[in-house]
């Protein structure tokens, strides 16, 4: 497996000793260099999502999708970013603006901050703490005020409602997403996202086969309160356009509405990207015992298999989000706190006493 702190590391020593730059001017560099790296992969990945949901619909619908602009439509999506970026952005009447403006800011810095933590391959990790877990739940939870923010600053009723609806639904649902990455911790003895897929490199060593039915439960749970942080459907609550027209972002247009919108695509990423990493192994390959074939899943780049697993949990979730109607609020709330949260708290406890008892394979 290739190790791509190789490649880093070589940056850095071009950087220190070629060009002889101390450390303050090398560390700013490769700052903007990873900063620069990231949001062109945050804006390509979020018009692969657009272009791919668009393309599942149709599938779901037994239509064909976006298939003018360019081979099979490939280009709608640059033609509708063209679009959004020459939009007039206008004010909002009595409006709170300085609220108004900072809140899709917000929503983005949420979003790239915890899309900062995906480890794509082995050494390609651009945020690894040794309280990954923990940063990641702390910076998605900054998208919850933005959400607040562009409803009441939008002074607009059906804004305000919506950012009520986005903001309970999200909080509730945090804390089944914490109680299943708590249960993959304590499996794994580690809260740094690294140390997590290294525990699951080896024969039949994901978490969800090392840790069993505790290990599924926590996964299949991972997957229906990701979709609900990541305000998709059958949980799109706050953009319920029967009854609240846009939800929140009702009252922005152009790039205002642009971030609104790549951060959906991007959370949705993120969620699945995480549920890869905690519960599939990451760019960890699937081993089975059988040198032969070990040898030949070890040649395939660990990119690949992050890729490759983060896609497979998002046709998942899009899977869920055509298929399922749209649920009550009051349906939502309930699911979480008389089933969620319960399931997962017993959950946390099998998974204790099986790693006490070693009762894990």
């Amino acid at each position: 497996m290739f190790d791509f702190s190789i490649v880093t590391q070589w940056f850095d020593g071009l950087l220190r000793q070629t060009c002889g730059l101390n450390n303050f001017w090398t560390i700013l560099i490769e700052c903007v260099v990873v900063g620069l790296v990231v949001l062109t992969l945050y804006a390509l990945i979020a018009m692969f999502m657009i272009y791919f949901e668009r393309k599942v619909c149709a599938f779901f619908q037994c239509r064909l999708g976006p298939m003018r602009v360019g081979k099979w439509g490939i280009f709608q999506v640059v033609a509708d970013v063209l679009k959004m970026l020459i939009k007039e952005i206008f004010g909002v009447d009595r409006s709170d603006k300085f609220l108004y403006y900072l809140a899709p800011f917000l929503i983005i810095i949420a979003s790239v901050g915890t899309f900062s933590f995906l480890p794509w391959n082995k050494g390609a990790a651009v945020l690894d703490f040794n309280v990954g877990v923990f940063m990641v739940t702390a910076i998605s939870s900054i998208g919850v005020v933005g959400i607040i923010l562009a409803g009441w600053g939008s002074n607009n009723k059906y804004s305000v409602v919506s950012a009520m609806r986005g903001a309970v639904m999200m909080i509730s649902y945090e804390i089944s997403l914490g109680l299943c990455m708590i249960t993959a911790v304590i499996l794994c003895g580690s809260m740094q996202l690294s140390d997590i897929i290294t525990t699951q490199t080896g024969p039949w060593n994901w978490l969800i086969i090392k840790g069993h039915i505790p290990a599924i439960v926590a996964f299949l749970v991972f997957l229906i309160a990701g979709n609900a942080e990541a305000n998709r459907g059958p949980f799109d609550l706050d953009e319920a356009e029967s009854e609240l027209v846009a939800g929140y972002h009702t009252e922005y247009s152009g790039m205002g509405f642009g971030y609104f919108y790549l951060a959906e695509y991007l959370n949705l990423v993120v969620i699945s990207g995480l549920a890869a990493t905690i519960f599939l192994g990451g760019w960890a390959p699937l081993n089975i015992g059988i040198a032969g074939f070990d040898s030949v899943m070890n040649y395939i780049p660990g990119f690949v298999w992050f890729a490759a697993k983060t896609l497979l949990v998002i046709w998942i979730l899009m899977w869920a989000r055509w298929t399922f109607p749209r649920l009550r609020v009051d349906h939502v709330l309930k699911l979480e706190w008389k089933y969620l949260m319960p399931l997962m708290l017993i959950t946390l406890a099998v998974m204790t006493t099986c790693v006490a008892f070693g009762w894990t394979f």
